[in-house]
């Protein structure tokens, strides 16, 4: 492997090493050892947003942006060479940051454990280059401006960016009132200054410790070459599950393969056939990229978990994971997706219906890895991703379901249904898709199909919902999609 070129991550404006630092470290204790306490762990799994910091990210373009992430879930070895700036950072007790005053003159602070993720978080939309930019407007960097879907204050700030921090003993309104009273950056920031400068390249990292071995690879080839020597290595990406496990489980990997930054893996294209999109770009990244091309994403994302965990997740990661309840992959089914499987032998596709084989288990060999997913158009011209869930955000669903279907002269000519949490994978929902093609789309063919439908997977009953409930979900969900895709009829007056 190539040499480490350092183990240092500049924090606050200061370079502190890595070195002795055990691989299964997170960033959050690895932080607080340095004595920087103001991020807490709430959680330990990404939930609370207590641990919220910031870190230098590429905007897409030739500079770069802060973004939140949750400190609990990153491997510290994952900052080597990074850029991090925690709330102690941002502003002094004599000179507070815009975000720090404004959430303390408005009573947006109470025990103040939240505070500091909150005021982290709070920053990174606070710099967000396109906040203040008039409808139509493009951000600096090129790119359109974000889609708003959440409610928006009148100077741009999107409270869906505090989605992931939970903890309000204050109440929320304080808050709000703080991050809808942030105007644009002065011109001696120095947080936004940075902006206009590129991010850290990715550092090539080996730590070893008492856990076994974090290694970075300086790309793809060396990644698989080392992925071929230690064929049971964890491949860790965004690490919003691995980070978890190793939490909550004590989980270990004698070697770890970190992944995100290869940048075989951070492409994305939009082609006459196909939209490939790289396994290792954040989902922040992907919905930014594709700036719409996918209608049937752009439901899903804001359902994501939070702003804090799109960050850092990953298309290879949920598609690695396997889980039943993992929010992307039911989308991924709807899409008729291809995983690119590569290894240090070649590429094959593997279609995502065929990609699980059993809870947690696919079809990807212990030497292989997910490169790319290409999903093909054109697309259905009728999509919808339905989540139930005890929380509208940040919570495991329920159930998922995700349609895409092709109604011409009012007969439904395709159908393709992915749903989540009804059975021990990922599922498509054939008998379903069976019952609607060749039909027409009305509201006793979609009543005929609900009832095959509730009989799709094997839900059982859990902590989170009965088997009944989860059939009787299934059901609404179709009569749903075909009451928001039908035209009110017009009544003449």
């Amino acid at each position: 492997m190539t040499a480490p070129q350092r183990h240092t991550v500049t924090v606050n404006g200061s370079v502190r090493t890595l070195a002795g630092t055990d691989p299964a470290t997170n960033a959050l204790d690895w932080l607080r050892r340095q004595g920087l306490t103001g991020a807490k762990e709430g959680c330990a799994e990404g939930e609370c947003g207590a641990c919220a910091v910031l870190v230098v990210r590429s905007d897409g373009g030739t500079g770069s942006e802060w973004a939140a992430l949750n400190a609990c879930l990153v491997p510290a070895a994952a900052l080597d060479g990074q850029e991090v700036v925690t709330a102690e950072g941002l502003g002094t007790v004599d000179g507070l940051h815009p975000v720090q005053f404004e959430m303390a003159v408005r009573g947006g602070s109470q025990c103040g454990y939240c505070t500091p993720g909150f005021v982290c978080a709070m920053a990174a939309e606070y710099y967000r280059a396109d906040r203040l930019a008039p409808a139509g407007d493009e951000a600096p960097g090129g790119d359109s401006v974000r889609v708003q879907r959440h409610e928006c204050g009148p100077n741009g700030f999107d409270l869906g960016a505090l989605s992931g921090n939970l903890c309000r003993c204050t109440g929320y309104r304080p808050i709000r009132d703080a991050a809808f009273a942030l105007e644009a950056p002065r011109a001696d920031d120095s947080f936004a200054s940075r902006r206009a400068s590129a991010p850290p390249s990715a550092a090539m990292t080996r730590l070893e410790g008492g856990s076994g071995t974090y290694a970075r690879p300086a790309d793809l080839a060396e990644a698989l070459a080392l992925l071929a020597d230690h064929p049971g290595a964890m491949l860790v990406a965004g690490s919003t599950d691995w980070g978890v496990e190793v939490n909550l489980r004590s989980a270990r990997s004698p070697f770890v393969i970190a992944i995100d930054r290869l940048p075989e893996l951070r492409t994305l294209s939009v082609g006459d056939e196909d939209i490939e999109l790289g396994s290792a770009l954040s989902l922040t990244e992907v919905e930014r990229g594709l700036d719409g091309r996918i209608p049937l994403l752009d439901q899903l994302f804001p359902q994501f978990a939070s702003g804090l965990i799109r960050n850092g997740a990953t298309i290879g990661g949920n598609l690695g994971t396997g889980s039943p309840i993992g929010d992307l992959l039911p989308a991924l089914l709807a899409l008729e997706a291809v995983a690119v499987l590569v290894s240090a032998t070649g590429e094959r596709e593997v279609a995502v219906a065929d990609f699980f084989t059993g809870y947690r288990q696919s079809r990807m060999r212990p030497d292989e890895l997910v490169r790319s997913v290409r999903v093909p158009v054109p697309l259905s011209a009728t999509t919808a991703f339905h989540k139930v869930t005890k929380r509208r955000f940040d919570d495991i669903s329920s159930v998922a379901a995700a349609f895409a279907v092709d109604v011409v002269d009012g007969v439904v000519r395709r159908a393709r249904i992915g749903l989540g949490g009804v059975a021990a994978t990922p599922i498509r929902a054939l008998a379903t898709e069976a019952e609607l093609e060749g039909r027409e789309w009305t509201v006793e063919t979609v009543r005929t199909a609900a009832e095959v439908m509730q009989r799709e997977g094997t839900p059982l009953d859990d902590h989170r919902a009965s088997a009944a409930y989860r059939r009787a979900v299934l059901g609404t969900a179709l009569l749903r999609l075909q009451a928001d895709s039908t035209p009110e009829p017009t009544v003449e007056a």
